[in-house]
């Protein structure tokens, strides 16, 4: 009997084996099917190493900063806000939102970029730019340049440094803060580099095309009052504040290749890897967008006065210009 139970055992086996190995020969060519439970495909794959699966927090972490943030960069390792009414920039560990350091610098600060070393900090009233070293904080120099700088990009060896008061933009060497050219654009007020030109919004409905030797590669008409800028691997997105929308702008060439709405008016601008985030500083919330068609795939709340956007490979960090306060998505 026990041989019996075996002998029908083994033929059940090579039966269930055969059925089996039918089954994968029907599936040949045929497209994997999607699971049906488990975690949702993850939309930006510079979060994965981190088991980052979903899209943002739901309601956004803040944590306190300066007086009116605006301008907000990510280092590598910490956050750091521009605090227009204190007159300081403040470092944030990015993991979890302590406060590092405040750092003095001059009067009404607005803009910061990092440059993979130290921390540039533009001054509007002043109208000069204020370098520190990121590990510590510590001034490293500060230099003049045109009339109310705004929100500076950095090109891989310069600072570039649109000055909104005169239209003008200034361009600093990162390795000392040599003075090596102010431009006069007719308008400009926040800088993007897409890798080979320099970008700059103006607030006149139109963005200008920089060759690095300062020369320039074209004007784009966008919606009006142009005022942030971001560069997502192929494309150029300009937020048109006073138009409620968003402007898609083709890097090779400046052809315009959709603009999309948004619910208020855009202020600053990110990409995250995968799509772009427009603050809407009127109304207070941040709204995700897809880079292929501009759809808006989610809107989040952000504390009193959203303004400036940066990314620090796993969140969205905003700043907040009422609440005095940097939120985490």
């Amino acid at each position: 009997m026990k041989r019996m139970a075996v002998g029908i055992s083994l033929m059940f086996a090579v039966l269930t084996l055969a059925s089996f190995i039918v089954g994968q020969a029907q599936n040949v060519g045929k497209p994997p099917q999607p699971r049906e439970s488990g975690a949702p495909p993850l939309s930006n794959p510079l979060k994965v190493a981190l088991l980052k699966w979903y899209s943002a927090n739901t309601v956004p972490t803040t944590f306190p900063t300066g007086q009116q943030p605006y301008g907000i960069c990510f280092d590598g390792e910490n956050v750091w806000t521009a605090n227009f009414a204190s007159n300081t920039v403040s470092k944030l560990r990015a993991n979890d939102g302590t406060n590092l350091g405040t750092f003095p610098v001059g009067d009404r600060p607005i803009g910061v970029v990092f440059d993979g070393a130290n921390i540039w900090v533009t001054n509007q009233y002043s109208a000069n730019v204020t370098k520190l070293r990121a590990s510590d904080g510590k001034a490293l120099g500060t230099f003049g340049v045109g009339g109310m700088p705004f929100w500076p990009a950095f090109d891989g060896t310069n600072i570039w440094v649109p000055n909104f008061g005169d239209g003008t933009v200034t361009i600093l060497r990162a390795s000392d803060g040599k003075n090596l050219g102010t431009i006069d654009t007719g308008g400009a007020i926040a800088a993007a580099f897409d890798g080979t030109y320099i970008w700059l919004s103006t607030y006149k409905s139109s963005v200008i095309r920089l060759k690095p030797s300062g020369s320039n590669a074209g004007t784009f008409s966008v919606g009006n009052s142009p005022l942030g800028i971001a560069f997502d691997g192929a494309d150029v997105w300009v937020a048109n504040r006073d138009s409620d929308t968003v402007t898609k702008l083709r890097a090779s060439d400046g052809s315009v290749l959709g603009t999309f709405s948004t619910p208020g008016g855009p202020y600053g601008l990110v990409f995250d890897g995968a799509d772009i985030w427009a603050t809407l500083n009127s109304t207070g919330v941040v709204v995700k967008l897809r880079p292929s068609d501009g759809a808006q795939l989610a809107i989040f709340g952000a504390c009193c006065g959203p303004a400036g956007a940066a990314f620090d490979g796993a969140n969205v960090w905003v700043s907040g210009t009422d609440s005095n306060t940097a939120s985490k998505l």
